[in-house]
């Protein structure tokens, strides 16, 4: 499993690195074939709100991507965690469900 964490036009420190690899490290639970996770933090230090963007590649060219804005920069990767965490599930739910049909 390959973590990449980025800051645009902002330092991403270490407690906001080691929250964001703690919260995307068991997306490969819902979804066995991602190998990659990008995690972009965007924000400008005289602005109010943030934005984080989670990029996760998988086997056979598949990428799911989701993007949260707020102006708590923890509660963003929460719920981008979430949201990806839903795309994840419905991805392996349809895999599976289409392995029986003739």
């Amino acid at each position: 499993m390959i973590f990449k964490i980025t800051g645009k036009h902002i330092d991403v420190t270490e407690p906001i690195k080691e929250h964001a690899r703690e919260k995307t490290a068991k997306l490969p639970k819902f979804y066995d074939g991602v190998n990659r996770i990008d995690v972009i933090i965007e924000g400008k230090e005289g602005a109010k709100d943030m934005a984080v963007e989670i990029i996760a590649r998988g086997e056979h060219s598949n990428v799911f991507v989701c993007k949260e804005t707020g102006q708590d920069l923890y509660a963003c990767i929460d719920v981008a965690v979430h949201k990806i965490e839903r795309q994840l599930r419905k991805k392996k739910g349809k895999e599976r469900n289409n392995k029986h049909i003739v």
